[in-house]
């Protein structure tokens, strides 16, 4: 009887301790999104610089928002890789070579890179491209324009990433309604685009399209350049600029022919010092682009107007600064009774405006022969992104070799 009660009650610690084990089996399966082999890794490769930052942002919530809007019963896991990635002879990426060694050096399953490159379809600006073979696809960062990059950038990677898991049998089998689908608008965040077949080696391509496209585009590329950080590489140039403004302040003479001049015409005159900043910046630096072929000659028009915006806007944060620095210098001083005896009449801010806005235009043409003593190197780092600095260095290297090649075939 004894043994009896003895043997029940090892069966039931039996019991006891397999049902342990399968909870603690199953706990471990859902911990790793395994239990019924639906964990799909995915991962960013991305470009230093813009892409990276971006990629590495997004990793943290990319599986929430996949979850939500692509499968909730997939387990998804996001990776990151920051990397440039290599050009090939015709200065574009191959994505799927690079796939192949990524997707096993990483262990992923999809990849997606990021770059901020920008990339054509024949002589289309190309958004993205996905190859579902190779489970890879790109996005490219200039293509998505500057308003609300982010948002566009996020909306794509939902979609890519839909497109090159849709077949697989992990995913869910319900299938949400197109409309309901995460690029069933994707066309329209990007307007104007269109989507393209089977090409160049890729299932799907969406290309930007007509004037609208390319504007789209440049101002991407302009973004991707990040203008603003070109204004610590012109510290001699702002030096220059600061000194002559200030000479500006302190003689009255400045100030009858300020107070003379009307708002537009100061402003025609700023206009023109920016410019004549900006067209010295790209000369001495040599970042104007002048190809002998006539394919080349199309594609560098798109890079010299970016580069003429890039310097620009890096040129018109200088000129801010440089006008309130200006403007303060004045306010502090000049006194208004002594402004009054030289104008004629009681002084009033914008007397003080007019004075600094004049200097300040007049400092930034001295800003540009100050910017001559500036490093051409630092100056192309920080007008360019990491990816543009690669390809300019691969154009000037060729064209270098065809004139060795020209003064070789002449002698």
């Amino acid at each position: 009887m004894g043994s009896a009660r003895t043997r029940r009650a090892v069966r039931r610690t039996r019991r006891d301790v397999v049902d342990r084990v399968e909870q603690d089996v199953v706990a471990v399966h859902e911990e790793d999104g395994s239990e019924d082999g639906r964990g799909i890794r995915v991962g960013f490769l991305a470009d230093p610089g813009l892409p990276a930052k971006m990629a590495e942002r997004m990793a943290d919530k990319l599986a929430d928002v996949l979850s939500e809007q692509v499968d909730d019963t997939v387990r998804w896991r996001v990776g990151v890789r920051v990397e440039p990635l290599a050009l090939d002879g015709r200065d574009d990426i191959p994505l799927n070579s690079i796939a192949r060694t990524v997707l096993a050096e990483e262990d992923w399953e999809y990849v997606v890179a990021l770059t901020d490159l920008p990339r054509r379809v024949g002589i289309q600006p190309l958004l993205f491209s996905l190859n579902k073979t190779h489970r890879s696809a790109m996005l490219s960062l200039p293509a998505t324009g500057w308003i609300r990059m982010r948002a566009h950038v996020w909306q794509a990677v939902v979609h890519l990433v839909d497109r090159l898991t849709a077949e697989d049998p992990r995913r869910g089998r319900a299938r949400r309604p197109e409309s309901a689908r995460p690029g069933h608008r994707i066309t329209e965040f990007v307007s104007p685009v269109r989507a393209v077949g089977p090409e160049y080696d890729m299932d799907e391509h969406l290309v930007l399209v007509g004037l609208r496209g390319r504007a789209r585009l440049l101002l991407g590329m302009v973004r991707s350049n990040r203008p603003w950080r070109l204004v610590p590489s012109l510290s001699s140039a702002f030096a220059a600029a600061a000194a002559t403004g200030s000479f500006g302040v302190f003689y009255n003479s400045m100030w009858s022919i300020a107070d003379a001049l009307s708002p537009l015409r100061l402003a025609l005159i700023s206009v023109f010092a920016m410019s004549a900043m900006t067209v010295w910046l790209i000369v001495y630096n040599g970042l104007w682009e002048s190809p002998k072929e006539r394919r080349e000659r199309e594609e560098a028009v798109l890079y010299n107007v970016s580069t003429v915006c890039t310097v620009g806007i890096g040129v018109a944060c200088v000129y801010a600064l440089l006008l309130g620095v200006t403007l303060t210098e004045a306010l502090v001083v000049i006194d208004g009774s002594v402004m009054e005896a030289a104008l004629g009449h009681p002084p009033g801010l914008a007397s003080y405006v007019s004075i600094a806005w004049l200097a300040s235009s007049l400092g930034t043409m001295a800003g540009a022969l100050g910017s001559s003593f500036e490093d051409q190197a630092a100056v192309r780092e920080a007008a360019y992104s990491a990816r543009e600095r690669e390809r300019r260095a691969r154009f000037d290297e060729s064209a270098e070799k065809d004139g060795e090649a020209r003064g070789g075939t002449s002698g």
